[in-house]
């Protein structure tokens, strides 16, 4: 896998606004932040594209901007991955803010909650370190988890740079980590979104999550 979906066509980190308009766009036209959506609901704000992009922000509701869902310290800021739209998705900027360079996890008692109910908290899942992580919403728990198993396999063998962190070890997953993946990647299975994000993906920089593709892979 790591040979068929390596060597894509890196964009540049501008790019990502004009790439989010094809990978990130929901049926009514604006931006899909899965840090604030509401899949059974009404979401408290939405974004349309270009006009709403970040600078500065207040609070929730004020812009968004562009998340490495696998935090860029966690690469040592290599351009590649910086700029792979595959794990740096639209969301809002002050729930970004907040999430950090932080791990996702499971957290049983949030001392901060996203008004989608994403939750900032110490991190409960058995075997993690109990530090800070971010716990998104179930419903997209399934798209992070493949997000992460695309990041692991895709740069398994350019690593070397990349640090150790709470849940990594460079490229590689650690156990716990590992385990509550394959938890949200069973609970949210491949949805209608993803496949569209993920051919958009494919025109944009010309690879593919294969666990997306064929979830069976995982």
């Amino acid at each position: 896998l790591y040979k068929i979906i390596r060597n894509h066509n890196s964009r540049s980190y501008g790019d990502l606004w004009t790439g989010y308009r094809t990978t990130d766009r929901k049926a009514n036209g604006k931006v899909w932040d899965m840090y604030s959506d509401r899949p059974n609901g009404t979401p408290a704000y939405e974004y349309n594209f270009g006009s709403n992009q970040c600078g500065n922000y207040s609070g929730e509701g004020s812009c968004y901007n562009r998340e490495h869902s696998w935090p860029k310290s966690w690469f040592n800021d290599a351009t590649v991955p910086e700029n792979d739209i595959m794990h740096v998705v639209p969301t809002d900027g002050y729930v970004n803010g907040r999430r950090s360079n932080n791990a996702f996890g499971v957290v049983d008692s949030p001392r901060w909650t996203s008004t989608n109910g994403s939750k900032l908290g110490t991190n409960s899942y058995p075997g993690a370190p109990a530090t800070d992580a971010f716990e998104p919403i179930a419903e997209y728990k399934g798209d992070f988890a493949r997000i992460y198993f695309y990041m692991s396999t895709r740069y398994k063998q350019e690593d070397g740079s990349w640090r150790a962190t709470d849940m990594t070890d460079k490229a590689k997953l650690k156990p716990w980590a590992i385990n509550m993946l394959l938890e949200w990647h069973y609970n949210d299975p491949v949805s209608a979104k993803e496949l569209d994000r993920n051919n958009a993906v494919y025109a944009y920089q010309r690879n593919r999550n294969p666990f997306v593709d064929r979830p069976e892979f995982v």
